[in-house]
């Protein structure tokens, strides 16, 4: 193979051959700056293996020089080219003089723990693409052979992974273009790690402890600084939510008292452990005030090599008394999107995004049709709108929380949205480019080149990608490609759903089924703007069960044998039109919702229970109904005779379960079991407004409603307790366990039975149910060895 690239030896000509990420941190290092040693396997070693894979299939023997033409849209067609092509290369030997070559340069650094770091240049025919490098995340593996040729794989394969491939294309990048090297350093132990991001307004810091990885898999809220660039200044700090953090191996309990067993993929020659913060140490800053001041020394001078704009990943390598910091990797102003930010609100659905404004100042004027992928500003969204949804890249409401139908719906269908970001409308005008931070909740105006000096890919209409964002912008749906090693779980994992073309994206999740199927989302498809009350006075029932009977039967058919539990409405019953109702001023959460508003006017609920046993009279048994805001038991039973008047319960596996989310369930529960409750779901979304008196509807009161309150998560255990002493399964559907995935090692100790959130937390949450497990296994074994 060809010679190594050491960072501290790498000059100009060679930025094509180690990527910009090595060439980066090879300037830096070579100018004094603390950077973790280092070696760069170039791009062409990568062609090399590639030209020499020994197969017969033309897709894979082609990929050196291929263009990949394949139709993207076509998502089932996408995964299957994406999972062979990264099967044949991941099953593929890498040759035996290359591994002695990178094995002996590791082993200088007389350490147990590697990382391996995607670092990517793309070639000048699309110099607006160069820097897509955060579409590639890092592997870790163990400084040995076998480890570092499986890590060496699992790098090179994520260029063809299915959102990787949906990019190129979609950027217009050919695969020859592409050069893929990968940096390899070592690893230590480290106190915290982060970020800084600086620009011209101001620094932000972030901090955790331990390695940096827990910041980008989204497991801790970090710990957040506000720098004055001028003065080194903190101006604010905030305390993040740090619950765990990783370490090499079992050494790095030195640093966290409360060790748990390595991560779960050590069986795939991983040398990362992930250890439990203690409570103590949970509410402490994780940068000691010594170690903040060195980095923003080391900003300040870093402002003269770069510019005002730049951003570095840190980390402060050693134990718990004294540590040294190092740079990790740097983004120097012409890989960074120069943000003018000039709105914040609420970030509730993730995604980083670049696309043109359309502004709706007039809700109830909605216009017939948008333009594919621009960015949506409007005072709030009404049910109707939901087809109009489909085309947009971006959402940004003036009105609307973490929980509104808004942000709920873009969380389903990937779309990045800003919600609460108060004056939207009036403060951006159609037509112009926006960056739109889904994670942040930022907006920001695009400079145009007169004050700029840079247009970039931006101004190119293409999608920017920021290298240290969390979350690469994937178009339309970043539906997470998970792993093939996955470990079992015995909690069960259901998807929440709406949305029938997502169907086919989403069947193909490693789910138990579907644990929330909301049918107002649902049935917006086919109403018309209308409210189901007008079709039935307006003699159209049977037109409105039989397409009411197709829709449920769309999940049903496409997840048998897997369950679907399909909530009924949870509107007023008195609407004439649904648009009218969101548009007018905030309704009451407390109004005749729910299971009352059944009592009040029957109707619809019976088409409801009708078109479910339609669907078990089409022969699909796993349908099950959960009953939407219970207030009393008397409600619950007036349903259930309902339900039993349909014929529902005919079928032995039919389950009657209610939403445990009105407060008074927490007294009432015993009655329910008592009158025929087969389940719960916890909906955290209305039992968090309901405990804390906060209408989550009202984005200014975003800071009280907390679904992590300490009186929100007692009440959780509570029921969970209480369900588990009836006998009855327990699971939880609200937005928390996805927006929080740290409540899920709690909610796995008390004895969750199922956890469902929306598609695009399903590999994160799997992955943290499988922790949360496997603590609880050692805990058990810990317990039995002492």
């Amino acid at each position: 193979m060809d010679k190594l690239y050491w960072l501290d030896q790498i000059k100009l000509q060679d930025r094509a051959k180690v990527g910009d990420k090595a060439f980066y941190l090879s300037r830096i290092m070579q100018r004094g700056y603390p950077v973790v040693s280092g070696f760069v396997i170039s791009a062409e070693i990568l062609r090399q293996f590639l030209e020499n894979l020994n197969s017969s299939e033309s897709l894979v023997a082609d990929l050196p020089h291929s263009s990949l033409h394949l139709d993207v849209a076509n998502w089932r067609q996408l995964q299957q080219v994406a999972s062979r092509l990264r099967q044949e290369i991941l099953t593929a030997t890498v040759p035996q003089e290359w591994m002695s070559t990178i094995f002996q340069a590791a082993t200088e650094w007389q350490t147990g723990c590697l990382i391996l770091r995607p670092t990517l240049a793309v070639s000048t025919a699309t110099p607006a693409m160069k820097n897509i490098s955060g579409l590639l995340e890092s592997v870790f593996c163990q400084c040995e052979p076998e480890a570092i040729a499986l890590g060496l794989k699992r790098t090179w394969s994520q260029i063809f992974r299915a959102r990787s491939l949906l990019y190129w294309q979609r950027a217009g990048i050919d695969l020859q273009q592409i050069n893929l090297a990968v940096l390899v350093q070592p690893v230590e132990n480290a106190i915290a790690s982060g970020l800084l991001r600086a620009n011209s307004s101001g620094w932000e810091i972030e901090a955790t402890w331990g390695l940096g990885i827990a910041i980008a898999q989204g497991e801790v809220q970090p710990d957040i600084y506000y720098i004055q660039q001028e003065t080194g200044v903190v101006l604010e700090q905030q305390l993040g939510n740090k619950m765990l953090a990783y370490g090499v191996d079992d050494a790095a309990a030195g640093a966290f008292s409360q060790a748990v067993p390595k991560s779960v993929l050590t069986a795939d020659h991983t040398c990362l452990s992930t250890y439990l913060i203690p409570s103590v140490q949970q509410k402490q800053y994780a940068l000691q005030e010594e170690y903040l001041q060195q980095i923003i020394a080391l900003g300040t001078q870093l402002v003269s090599e770069l510019g005002k704009t730049f951003a570095i990943k840190w980390t402060i390598a050693g134990q718990t008394t004294s540590g040294k910091l190092y740079i990790t990797q740097v983004s120097t102003p012409q890989s960074l999107i120069p943000p003018v930010h000039f709105i914040r609100g609420i970030g509730a659905a993730g995604g980083r995004i670049v696309a043109t404004a359309v502004v709706i100042i007039n809700p109830q004027q909605k216009p017939e049709q948008l333009p594919k992928g621009v960015i949506l500003v409007v005072p709030a969204i009404a049910p109707d709108w939901l087809p109009l949804l489909q085309q947009v890249a971006g959402i940004i409401t003036e009105q609307g929380g973490l929980t509104s139908h808004a942000a709920i719906l873009a969380r389903e269908l990937g779309i990045a949205a800003v919600v609460n970001a108060t004056s939207a409308t009036s403060l951006i005008q159609t037509g112009e480019r926006l960056v739109l931070d889904g994670d942040k909740g930022e907006v920001y105006r695009i400079r145009p080149e007169g004050e700029s000096g840079r247009r970039g890919e931006m101004e190119r209409g293409k999608v920017a990608e920021n290298p240290l964002s969390l979350h690469p912008p994937i178009s339309p749906l970043r539906s997470p490609t998970l792993t093939s090693h996955l470990p079992m779980i015995a909690t069960q994992l259901l998807v929440n759903l709406s949305q029938s073309s997502l169907i086919e994206q989403v069947q193909s999740l490693p789910v138990d089924g579907v644990g929330l199927l909301r049918s107002e989302l649902m049935v917006l498809n086919i109403l018309s703007g209308q409210h189901p009350n007008s079709w039935i006075l307006g003699g159209r029932q049977a037109e409105l069960l039989e397409l009411w009977s197709k829709q449920i039967m769309q999940f049903t058919r496409a997840f048998a044998p897997r369950p679907v539990f399909y909530r009924s409405l949870d509107w007023p019953q008195d609407l004439t039109s649904l648009s009218d109702n969101f548009q007018s001023s905030p309704k009451s959460m407390l109004g005749e919702r729910g299971t009352f508003s059944y009592l009040q006017n029957p109707a619809v609920f019976e088409l409801e229970l009708k078109a479910l046993a339609s669907v078990q009279q089409a022969g699909y048994s796993n349908v099950n109904l959960l009953l939407p805001f219970v207030r009393t038991v008397e409600e619950f039973v007036f349903c259930r005779r309902k339900v039993e008047q349909a014929l529902l319960t005919e079928v032995s596996q039919f389950q009657l379960w209610m939403m445990a989310e009105v407060p008074s369930v927490l007294f009432l529960l015993p009655e329910y079991v008592k009158a025929g409750a087969a389940g719960i779901s916890i909906g955290t979304n209305d039992l968090t407004q309901l405990l804390l008196g906060v209408d989550r509807e009202q984005g200014k009161l975003a800071k009280v409603f907390n679904e992590c309150h300490p009186a929100v998560m007692s009440a959780i255990a509570q029921l969970i307790q209480m369900a588990k002493s009836a006998g009855i399964p327990c699971s939880i559907c609200g937005q928390a366990p996805a927006l929080y995935p740290e409540i899920i090692d709690k909610l796995v100790e008390w004895g969750i039975t199922s956890i469902s959130v929306e598609p695009e937390a399903v590999k994160r949450t799997y992955q943290a149910i499988a922790r949360a497990e496997q603590r609880l296994i050692l805990a058990a074994a810990r317990q039995k060895l002492y």
